[in-house]
């Protein structure tokens, strides 16, 4: 592991910054071993996720769309949360005002210590019932192999956003305030393709923020920000933290 540099600006804005936000998609995830769930052997390898994460899908084979989120279930639960993680856990106990704003479901990030999360696509280990909206997230239905339903006879889902569906609006009002509110604004693991959560690091930059990439790789959002890391954010961030605190 090489070691990382970071600009003057970088460290200078983050340590007087009194407010700080983050905005993490699935490359933090994949360095924990979170596949991407594309292309996976066995059973799943014929479907397209696009198929089977959708609302009409579910509708259609609720087993099936059932059966999907329990496989994928059972590989998060022993999936533990990466350096990257920890150092944003580390970061947030050093600033007044800190938010994590993700779009992965894995838990990760509240798993390595992080309090203030919002997360944008829901959480993998939470349900709800589609009629009444009830919660639904004891250990009975998590282990439950055929689609559960709730007590008013609707059928449970798993508390993640399908394709086509809108936003939660709490998290994603709380994203926007605090991507407006940012002194700096990281970046991490995300390909700043998938929209509306893309615009934040847009939204921060207007609003005067500092922003920060970090990827493996550029991507559409590189030229917009102020600084580029290109590495694995399980090395880097941890880094940052030892040359910043």
């Amino acid at each position: 592991m090489g070691t990382q540099i970071f600009s003057e600006e970088l460290v200078k804005k983050l340590r007087s910054a009194s407010s700080v936000a983050v905005l993490t998609g699935a490359g933090i995830s994949a360095e924990s071993g979170v596949p991407t769930f594309r292309g996976e052997n066995g059973l799943w390898k014929k479907f397209k996720p696009e198929e089977l994460a959708n609302f009409q899908a579910f509708i259609r084979n609720p087993q099936l769309v059932w059966e999907w989120y329990q496989y994928r279930r059972r590989i998060i639960e022993i999936i533990r949360p990466n350096p990257g993680h920890y150092a944003i856990a580390e970061m947030e106990r050093r600033h007044e005002n800190f938010t994590v704003i993700t779009q992965n479901v894995d838990n990760l990030h509240i798993h390595a210590g992080s309090k203030d999360v919002y997360e944008l696509h829901g959480n993998i280990m939470r349900n709800y019932c589609i009629d009444c909206g009830k919660n639904a997230n004891d250990d009975e239905v998590l282990r439950c192999d055929t689609v559960p339903h709730c007590a008013c006879g609707g059928l449970v889902r798993p508390d993640v956003v399908w394709f086509g569906e809108l936003l939660p609006e709490k998290p994603w009002n709380a994203g926007v305030k605090a991507a407006e509110s940012a002194q700096v604004f990281f970046a991490i693991g995300t390909s700043a393709v998938v929209y509306p959560a893309a615009e934040l690091p847009r939204i921060a930059k207007r609003a005067g923020a500092y922003t920060v990439e970090i990827n493996i790789e550029r991507t559409e959002l590189s030229p917009f920000v102020d600084e580029v890391l290109l590495g694995k954010s399980g090395e880097i961030l941890p880094q940052l933290v030892e040359a910043v605190y």
